[in-house]
Formats: C-alpha cells, sequence, structure tokens
C-alpha cells in the first residue's frame, strides 16, 4: 500500500486515476466481505445463511480481481505512454497509437464492469447484513459510487482520442449506465442507512 501510494503521487505515468478507482473498489469489495464474514452463522440472520455463504464465495474472487485490476490499468496504460513518445510521421503511428488508446480505454471498462458487479451484493447486504455492520454497508455503497465514478473519468479519456467513433459511442454509453445506474442504486442504499441510523 506504501509503495502503491508513493508511486501514485510521483510523476510517474502510473499507477493512475484507473488503479486508483480498482483499489478503492477492492475496499468497498473488502468492506462487503467483511460485512458478510460477520453475518455468517449467526441465528438472527439464518434465513439469508445460504445467501451470504454464497456472496462469501463471489466476494473473495472479486477482491481477488480487483486487486487484479489495479495493475491491469498501469500495464494497459505503458504501450500508451510510449506511443505518444514516437514519431508522428512513422508509416506505422497511426495504427501504433490507435491500438494503444483502444487498450488503455479497455482496461477502465473492465475496471468499471468489475465495480459495477458489487451494486446488488450491496443492496442485499443492507437488508441481510449484520445490523452492527451495517455503516460499513453504506460506506462501502459510497465507496463503489467513487470507484465507478473515478474508472469512467479514465475510460472518457481515452475514447476522445478514438477514430473509431462508434466503438468510442459504445463504450461510453456502457460506462454511462454502468455509472448512472450504480449512482442511482448505492445512493439509495447509502441514504436509507444514514436516515436509520440517525434516528435517534
Amino acid at each position: 500500500m506504501d509503495r502503491f501510494l508513493e508511486e501514485l503521487s510521483s510523476s510517474a505515468p502510473t499507477p493512475g486515476g484507473g488503479g486508483a478507482s480498482a483499489l478503492i473498489g477492492a475496499v468497498s469489495c473488502a468492506l462487503c466481505s467483511m460485512v458478510a464474514n460477520l453475518t455468517t452463522g449467526k441465528k438472527k440472520y439464518a434465513m439469508y445463511q445460504d445467501k451470504i455463504d454464497e456472496y462469501l464465495v463471489i466476494l473473495s474472487e472479486k477482491l481477488t480481481t480487483l486487486k487484479e485490476d489495479i495493475e491491469l490499468d498501469a500495464t494497459a496504460f505503458a504501450p500508451l505512454a510510449k506511443a505518444y513518445s514516437m514519431d508522428k510521421n512513422a508509416p506505422d503511428y497511426d495504427i501504433v497509437m490507435q491500438t494503444a488508446i483502444k487498450n488503455a480505454a479497455e482496461a477502465p471498462l473492465k475496471i468499471t464492469r468489475d465495480i459495477y458487479s458489487l451494486v446488488p451484493i450491496i443492496e442485499d447486504l443492507e437488508t441481510m447484513g449484520s445490523r452492527l455492520a451495517i455503516s460499513d454497508v453504506a460506506v462501502a455503497a459510497t465507496a463503489a459510487v467513487t470507484a465507478l465514478k473515478g474508472a469512467v473519468m479514465n475510460i472518457y479519456i481515452n475514447t476522445k482520442s478514438m477514430k473509431d467513433t462508434a466503438l468510442a459511442i459504445q463504450m461510453n454509453n456502457e460506462a454511462a449506465h454502468m455509472v448512472e445506474d450504480g449512482e442511482y442504486r448505492l445512493n439509495k442504499v447509502y441514504d436509507n442507512i444514514c436516515k436509520q441510523l440517525r434516528n435517534v
């Protein structure tokens, strides 16, 4: 973590916003797993046990994926950083540049998809999760919103330079849907929990 933050704060091109968004998404996922672990085996939530068991497995897999996404973003951006230093008069400049831009956009799109997949789990944990950890569900929700809104910026900054306009629009539309839908649903979770906890 220390190394990542040091590199993130440096002048190095990677890690950047995409990796940071994946990290924030991983934090959201880890919080969901914590809530599920605090809920499993409790008699009070026995009616949800099968679903909690399922989520514990899924969340473990998603956490691994999101941690891998941190490096994925840096790996995808490296060829683009190299392409920027190419001679613009080189015969293969356009092909190399456009390929690098496309790959640099696809990585944060995958990250956005991976974060978005947490949305229904967070919604369920609002109901199924231990009341002792309900505030952590709210933190997971708001972290996921931040991660989604951050990841999408790394799509847009690359699709803006794509010459394949149809593909750029397709990627932007998919990303925008995930962010808009995810933000709406997760903010609802956050607001619901906030109202519960403030009602003293």
